[in-house]
């Protein structure tokens, strides 16, 4: 039997030049379930964003050979990479895309915050301050440093990276300040400041953009202390919960992760197409 794509609709194209296509699988011809693919801007990853394989036609490799076949498609349209997002409980598709050469690059975790229980005592000494912007602009400006040193590692082109990254700070520094919700805390032990988080505490999901102990704080339990102290403020917004991402290379981060209970919802992997 032969599985291919058949196009289900017009190539969509997007301001910024990015685009994105739905497509039928077809084994002989009989359309067995959809597939998309998209790709950024100016020679942009390209994404395989779903696949949904009809119940009768599972596990008869129709998926795999329909993902390689939108690999195909991503080449003709110029990509070098393709990205794509599996959720933690889909335990075949994350199988499949590591038996395809995809590679875990980082994932989404998430945490329900029950109510009342937001209230975590400090350690001895410790003291938190809220930082506005400007006085945290040394600290952020290094966070985007790391950011994008991490998305290379992981394998994104540079120029991807710097893009990425100004996106993401420009939508959560609108103008040089934080946006509605966010918040910098530093975490000052005897006098002496030992990290940082960064925020986003807003009603429903809650988000930690980034946290950090300095270098030779670590190992003291600080990065337990400002995580506490993340969900507690989430919980005074009035949040449900709280989510974060991890890269996958940081597996200290994700054993502390794990430890206070944030579980992954989301796996992002890639795979070079050239």
């Amino acid at each position: 039997m032969t599985t291919t794509l058949r196009p289900a609709g017009p190539e969509r194209r997007e301001q910024d030049g990015g685009r994105t296509r739905d497509y039928a699988v077809c084994v002989n011809g009989r359309p067995v379930g959809t597939i998309r693919v998209g790709a950024g801007p100016r020679g942009g990853p390209g994404r395989i964003d779903a696949v949904a394989i009809d119940e009768p036609d599972r596990r008869r490799g129709r998926g795999t050979v329909a993902a390689l076949a939108a690999e195909e498609v991503l080449r003709q349209w110029g990509c070098g990479r393709v990205l794509v997002s599996v959720p933690s409980g889909a335990g075949y598709a994350l199988r499949m895309v590591a038996a395809l050469g995809y590679t875990e690059t980082n994932r989404t975790l998430h945490k329900d915050l029950a109510p009342g229980a937001g209230h975590h005592d400090l350690p001895p000494g410790g003291a938190l301050r809220s930082l506005t912007a400007r006085d945290g602009a040394d600290w952020l400006a290094r966070q985007r440093v790391g950011f994008v040193a991490a998305l290379t590692e992981a394998g994104v082109p540079a120029d991807q990276a710097e893009a990425h990254a100004a996106a993401s700070y420009a939508q959560a520094l609108p103008g040089g300040a934080h946006a509605p919700g966010g918040e910098l805390l530093a975490l000052d032990q005897d006098g002496t400041t030992v990290g940082h988080v960064w925020l986003l505490a807003l009603p429903g999901p809650g988000w930690i953009q980034a946290v950090e102990v300095l270098p030779p704080y670590r190992g003291r339990g600080h990065g337990r202390t400002l995580m506490r102290a993340a969900e507690t403020a989430c919980l005074a917004a009035g949040t449900t919960g709280v989510g974060l991402n991890v890269f996958t290379a940081n597996a200290v981060a994700i054993g502390l992760y794990a430890s206070l209970g944030y579980r992954p919802t989301l796996h992002q992997l890639w795979k070079p197409l050239a």
